[in-house]
């Protein structure tokens, strides 16, 4: 192939990546509208909780009717709001926390909204022979739906 002739291809896929990324929402790769920014929004406001182990504030986001199965099907890894609440008890032995979203996709059902996600976790805390990192990057899916017009997290935490 000549020269022009590539060059000019490489500037058409070039523009052509740089449209598509233009419409999702900044850092993600979420389309940008209304509805996405809302919902995205609020999943914030959890990190931003989880970052500064703030339980009352993560807790005020999650559905009384919260339950996650963690994707298995063993009972022994459910939780329900009750469980959720005694894991998050153990946030104030934490001495630091890092949680970063990359948000992937937004799907929209009857009655909930599903947000695909990268996160990655790094956790500062005391052991008897000193303080330590411990890191985690995994996908995950949060489940939101609607109740008394606000959105709350049903599962995915």
């Amino acid at each position: 192939m000549n020269r022009p002739i590539a060059r000019l291809l490489f500037a058409v896929a070039l523009s052509t990546i740089a449209a598509c990324s233009a419409d999702n929402i900044p850092n993600t790769d979420v389309p940008d509208n209304s509805e996405n920014r809302e919902a995205l929004e609020f999943v914030e406001r959890y990190r931003h909780a989880v970052e500064r182990r703030r339980v009352g504030e993560i807790l005020a986001l999650v559905s009384p009717r919260f339950f996650d199965d963690n994707g298995t099907i063993q009972n022994d890894d459910d939780r329900d709001y009750e469980i959720l609440r005694e894991q998050l008890a153990r946030f104030e032995q934490l001495l630091d926390v890092r949680y970063e979203m990359r948000y992937r996709r937004v799907t929209y059902r009857a009655d909930r909204v599903l947000i695909d996600y990268t996160y990655t976790a790094s956790f500062k805390v005391a052991t008897p022979s000193g303080d330590r990192w411990e890191t985690r990057l995994r996908d995950n899916r949060i489940e939101l739906v609607r109740e008394e017009g606000e959105f709350r997290i049903i599962s995915g935490i």
